[in-house]
This record gives structure tokens, sequence and C-alpha cells, in this order.
């Protein structure tokens, strides 16, 4: 599986995803990664450039930064020269509320999927976990301080609070800011109520063999790893060992002739496609590696 995986990333990736792979799983140093990923930086201190495939242009979006700062954090490259420039950026567009918008006006001369929505210019943004909570949980994972990190996870853990219905999408920000969330003990009793509501709301498929009975869009059903993407996360408490094996056997299934993982959610464009099957096979890679080492604890030998 891995040798194939390899083999799909040296043929298909982009200069960032092979420099990830060889950095991740073949001991390169991470000084490429950093490099590759700075020919994506704007000079205000976002990323843009099609870094995140379905967000396409030269203006930075904060939705772009939930494929930047994991990058940046698995490179070890979130310290105060990165950080303050990404900082200053994040102040000039962060909404009213203190979260972030998905997107900004400054989207709309460019291409993008039909189904993302922008906003005008003449309306006041308003934040959203969806954006908000992966781009705080990186910053408090590597222990960043700023002023602008702590009204974010003011309006995050507003937010989380006050879900009563919510999309997988959203869930999985949410469980993102609540593995770093700094109250250990606010985050493991939301996380439980987030659980429930994932679960009450039929938003994972535990079964892949029963797909029909989860109603999503076509293709774009989510499962235990995706909320758990590594056995630390406190959303592995979501699901007993049945669900989680089930759950990962399925993903490694999913692995293609061509050694790649498929794009689970709607195309738009050929391009985003096949530049984003390099991304989720690194993702796949990571999930399958991070939880291979939990096997002693779900698999009995």
């Amino acid at each position: 599986m891995f040798d194939r995986a390899a083999r799909f990333l040296w043929l298909t990736g982009r200069v960032l995803e092979q420099r990830r792979f060889a950095a991740l799983f073949a001991g390169h140093s991470p000084h490429g990664v950093r490099q590759a990923l700075a020919a994506y930086r704007t000079p205000d201190g976002g990323y843009a450039y099609g870094l995140e495939p379905d967000i396409r242009g030269p203006e930075p979006q904060p939705a772009t930064l939930r494929t930047a700062l994991p990058v940046l954090d698995e490179a070890g490259a979130l310290d105060p020269a990165t950080t303050a420039p990404l900082l200053d950026w994040l102040r000039t567009v962060t909404a009213p509320d203190g979260g972030l918008p998905v997107t900004l006006p400054t989207l709309r001369p460019y291409p993008r999927p039909p189904w993302l929505p922008v906003p005008d210019e003449h309306t006041e943004p308003a934040g959203e976990l969806l954006a908000t909570g992966p781009v705080v949980a990186t910053l408090l994972k590597n222990d960043v301080t700023h002023p602008w990190v702590e009204r974010a996870i003011a309006f995050c853990r507003d937010a989380v609070t006050r879900l009563e219905t919510t999309h997988p999408y959203e869930a999985e920000a949410a469980v993102a800011f609540l593995d770093h969330a700094p109250d250990r003990d606010w985050a493991a009793d939301a996380a439980r109520r987030l659980g429930r509501l994932v679960r009450e709301q039929r938003l994972v498929l535990l079964d892949p063999r029963r797909a029909d009975e989860v109603p999503v869009a076509p293709g774009e059903h989510h499962f235990p790893h995706d909320y758990a993407p590594t056995p630390h996360s406190l959303a592995r408490h979501w699901f007993d060992d049945t669900e989680l094996n089930r759950s990962l056997d399925h993903l490694a299934a999913l692995q293609r002739p061509d050694g790649g993982w498929p794009v689970r959610w709607a195309h738009w464009a050929p391009t985003t496609e096949s530049e984003s099957r390099p991304l989720v096979t690194l993702e796949a890679l990571r999930i399958l590696t991070a939880w291979d080492t939990a096997a002693g604890i779900l698999r009995t030998p």
C-alpha cells in the first residue's frame, strides 16, 4: 500500500506534496517543505495561488489557511517569524464577532466551486466555525499567543456551545478546536455533546455497507476516522473499537489501483481534482500511520 502511494505521489504530486511526502515518510529535511510553501505566500501574510485547490486566484482567503497551517505545523515552521505576518493578516480579515469568514469578496473575480458563497463587499462579514476552528486549533497546538488568538478562542467556544444543528465539515472543525482548547474540562464536556449530535443527526457513516441510510451528497459520507484522524482526538471516544476498525479498514480499501486515494467531494474542474488527490492521499497515509501505532489497543493479535 505504501509503495503504491509513494509512486502515485512522485508521479502526480505538486512540488509541495512531494516535499511533504519526503519529509513525513522518507526522513528528508522539512526545509524543502517550507521553501515550497513559500511560493504560495502573499505579500500581506496570507496564502493563495491555488494552495487549496478549490480556492483559485492571487487573493488570500481564510479557507486557504486550512491547507497552509497544517503544513507549517508539520514542517515545524510556526515560529514567531512566520506567525507574526500571518496574524497581522488575520486581524485585517476577521469579522466583528471575532471569527473568520470562509471567503472574502476578493475571491469574486476568480474561478471557484459553484457551491462556495462569496460575500458582498458591502455586507458585514460573519465569522464561521468552519473557517476559524482549524486555524485556532493549529495555533494553540504550537503555543502561539496573540490577542487575535484569544478573541478567536472566545468565538469558537461560543459557536460550539450554541451548536444544535450542524454538518460534517463544521463538526470536524469544532472537534479540531476542542482537541486544543485551553479549558480541557470544558472541551471534554463539549466534545461529548458534539459526539451525540453527530450520531443523532446521522452525520457519520458507521457501516460503509449501509451508505444509503445516511442522507448526504453522493460520495460525501464522513466516517469515524474523519472526525478522529488520530487516536489522541477527543472524537475517538465517540466510537467503539468495532466502528473504528471498520472505518480504518474502509479507508485502506479506498486506495485506487494507481496508488492514490479518491476525492470524496464534488468535482467542479479537472485540475482541482488532479491537485486534490495527492493531498487526499497524504492525509490517508497520515491517518493510517497514526492509528497503526494504536493497533495494539484496537486489535487483538
